[in-house]
Order: structure tokens, then sequence, then C-alpha cells
């Protein structure tokens, strides 16, 4: 499937997130009425303090700019108020999601590489962040993709939310030229 992925305009924020909390919530990850939900719906405030990207159907964007979100996903760095786990030279996924009705259709996976693009282009080292062990359809997106289970990073936020860890180190100038992994 062809898609657009790009930085969310004003007019993506709503949708975006609506598909977060739809995808977070449906997929029984988060409870209805948890307090996180309203975190999840803040699009807006995730587009302001880190970087809000969205997946959209080229189709929709010959209507004008914006287009009908498929999925989202928050990008923040290191160090910064979105991230939870990775350090000051990584970039972390966070709020990764596709609208159920755009299952299988790669967008998931498209939203996670349009990320490892963004922190290689920022020249930062890797990236690290957190997902529930629960989340398999998106642990067989990062390991496809290149991430590693990291379960010395492995944390609890809180009492019975255990979050597991997955990284990928990225390849300097030095380690690319002389093929070092």
């Amino acid at each position: 499937m062809d898609l657009v992925i790009r930085p969310a305009l004003e007019a993506d924020l709503h949708a975006a997130g609506e598909v977060t909390v739809e995808a977070f919530v449906g997929d029984g990850h988060t409870p209805p009425d948890a307090q996180y939900v309203s975190l999840l719906r803040d699009a807006r405030r995730r587009a302001a303090e880190a970087e809000l990207l969205v997946a959209v159907d080229p189709a929709d964007l010959s209507r004008g700019p914006a287009g009908r979100v498929l999925g989202t996903v928050t990008l923040a760095v290191g160090g910064t108020e979105w991230a939870d786990i990775a350090g000051p030279d990584e970039g972390e996924i966070r709020m990764l999601a596709a609208a159920a009705a755009a299952r299988g259709r790669g967008v998931g996976e498209a939203l996670v590489r349009a990320t490892v693009d963004r922190c290689r282009a920022l020249g930062l080292a890797g990236m690290a962040f957190s997902t529930r062990p629960g989340m398999r359809a998106a642990h067989r997106i990062y390991e496809r993709v290149g991430f590693a289970r990291c379960p010395e990073r492995d944390w609890s936020p809180r009492e019975g939310i255990d979050l597991w860890v997955y990284t990928m180190a990225f390849r300097t100038g030095a380690d690319a030229a002389s093929g070092a992994r």
C-alpha cells in the first residue's frame, strides 16, 4: 500500500488522537477509564512537545494537504519531556498506533521505519523504547525493522505495569566504513 508519512498537520491532530485511543483501548492495552487515555488523545500536546508523525493515504491528498489518518507515532529524543527510557543520544518511539480499518496494510511498519530514518537524520546513535509484553503485533514489526529486545533495560513505571525495551544502535561513519555491525 502506498502511504505518505509526514509530520502531523493541525487538521490531523483530532484524528491522530482518536486513532491512538482506538488502538490502545480497543486492543485492550489500556482500560477506557485510565488516566492515560487523556494523554493518548492529546495529539496536539505531542505535536508541540515532540514529533508527531502520521500515515495518510495519498489518494486522500488530492483533496487538500490533510488526509485520513491511518496511523500515528510520537518520536521523542532522550532527555526530553516525552522520552521515558531513551538516553540523550537515542530516539524513542511512543504511542505507535494504526487505525483498526488500516491494520495489515503496512502502516505500523512504515511509521517505525520513518522514526528510524528521522533519528538517523538527527544524528542520534540509536533508539530505545518501551512496549507492553502483550503488544505482539508491534513486536513483530520492531523485529522485522531490526530492533532487538534489551531485557536489561526493562522497567516498570508502577506496580502491575511491566515494560519491555527494544533497542537499535546505528552504525557510525567509522563503523560503516569498516563494515562493523
